[in-house]
């Protein structure tokens, strides 16, 4: 019997809301999420703004011993599983726990408590020899990033296959790829998947601010991620997370689940061209593109909308156009394609799961949403990259794809199940 794997519970923390509704609201009325940095006084910086989350621990039901324990990432990751699992209406006392895995996604793991817990051992950086004496017991938890996804997999009883995946800002879409395989070849039956980074902290900013990759414009927060527009120079650093129960096929069948998305492709591919750099022929993302296509037994004319990684940076979006054309022809000049990352900025390792939620949903709603702040289209980048309104549309096949540092591509088909939808 040939496996296959759909999305049937699904569980969001991004700026703008405090739940899978509240992102999807923000998103299909193309409003913006971003504002100036509130965690930290952000003056000494050369950019300023961020996307930010409005999580309070305790009002999720976290206790005083989850929140001193764990860092904030890991926070956001339990609570968005906690809502994937409610939300698919799985039992896990019902299910075999060593078929039950965990996949996580990270790029930056706990920096924020590392940053923290420096600046206790250092006294705010004046001492050199640190005092060892301040240690937190905790902060094992914060160096070794197995421990964010071994925190879900105690959240939920999880004792299959249990792994994190960090290959930076793909790591939420690989992450979700690797659980899918992990059920493909029957390693497991359900896996919690998807991603949680949580970057806006001084040391992430700083670095980069070094690298000129994020933007400088400070006079208006809520316009300053501008994928695929004339004007952009940088993207928006964001915090945030996304969580699936993701299930074979036949096994959420049998108790009736209700089904957002069948994931019918994925790749990843590398450049091994530069860390940081991207070739302009958009060569290797176009590669993955079509090696998802493939695995998903549909040609490039079966997309009807294309999550892009849209990052708002100068050479991201060019390489990005390029692969499009490229990989679906003729074909990328009539499919929709937007960036979300223009209303809740960037989340690093996080991002991949969280376009992976918006792509759920708008097959689920029949709405493109929008790419916020584009009002003058850069002619390089000369596909519909459907400005500022939301579109609605009948959506069977959808693609997202990432691109990450280290020159990593990867993409990823979503499938409507007719008549299972949720």
């Amino acid at each position: 019997m040939t496996r296959r794997t759909v999305i049937t519970g699904i569980g969001v923390r991004a700026p703008g809301g405090s739940g899978t509704k509240e992102f999807w609201d923000l998103l299909s009325s193309g409003r913006t999420a971003t504002r100036r940095i509130t965690l930290f006084d952000p003056t000494r910086y050369r950019s300023q703004v961020a996307g930010e989350c409005d999580f309070d621990a305790e009002a999720e039901g976290l206790t005083p011993r989850e929140i001193r324990r764990m860092d904030r990432a890991a926070q956001l990751a339990v609570v968005c599983a906690r809502d994937a699992m409610a939300d698919s209406g799985i039992e896990p006392d019902a299910l075999d726990p060593h078929r039950f895995g965990v996949s996580l996604g990270s790029a930056v793991g706990a920096a924020t408590s590392l940053e923290n817990e420096y600046l206790v051992l250092s006294d705010s950086g004046r001492k050199w020899l640190v005092d060892y004496d301040h240690l937190s017991p905790h902060m094992i938890d914060y160096l070794v990033p197995s421990a964010m996804p071994a925190e879900v997999a105690w959240t939920a009883g999880a004792e299959g296959p249990v792994t994190m995946v960090s290959d930076g800002c793909t790591s939420g879409l690989d992450a979700v790829g690797y659980a899918r395989e992990l059920i493909l070849e029957g390693s497991a039956d359900v896996m919690l998947t998807g991603a949680s980074d949580t970057p806006v902290s001084p040391i992430v900013m700083a670095c980069f601010d070094a690298i000129k990759a994020t933007t400088p414009r400070t006079d208006a927060p809520e316009r300053a991620s501008r994928p695929f527009d004339r004007s952009r120079n940088g993207f928006v650093l964001a915090e945030g997370a996304a969580m699936f129960v993701l299930e074979e096929y036949e096994h959420a069948r049998r108790r009736g689940a209700p089904i957002y998305a069948e994931i019918t492709g994925y790749a990843t591919r590398c450049n091994a061209y530069h860390m940081t750099g991207l070739k302009p022929d958009g060569r290797e993302m176009a590669e993955a593109i079509r090696v998802a296509l493939d695995e998903s037994r549909q040609p490039g004319t079966a997309v009807d909308y294309i999550n892009a990684h849209g990052s708002g940076t100068k050479q991201n979006d060019r390489h990005e156009t390029a692969a499009f054309k490229r990989a679906l022809g003729e074909h990328a000049r009539s499919v929709p394609i937007s960036s979300i990352k223009s209303m809740v900025g960037h989340s690093l390792g996080a991002i991949g799961s969280i376009e992976i939620a918006a792509c759920a949903l708008a097959i689920r709603h029949g709405v493109v949403p929008p790419t916020a702040n584009l009002h003058e289209p850069d002619p390089e980048c000369d596909l519909d990259y459907v400005p500022l309104t939301a579109r609605e549309r009948h959506l069977d096949t959808v693609l997202t794809v990432g691109s990450g540092f280290g020159g990593f591509q990867s993409a990823m088909v979503l499938r409507r199940l007719e008549g299972k939808a949720a």
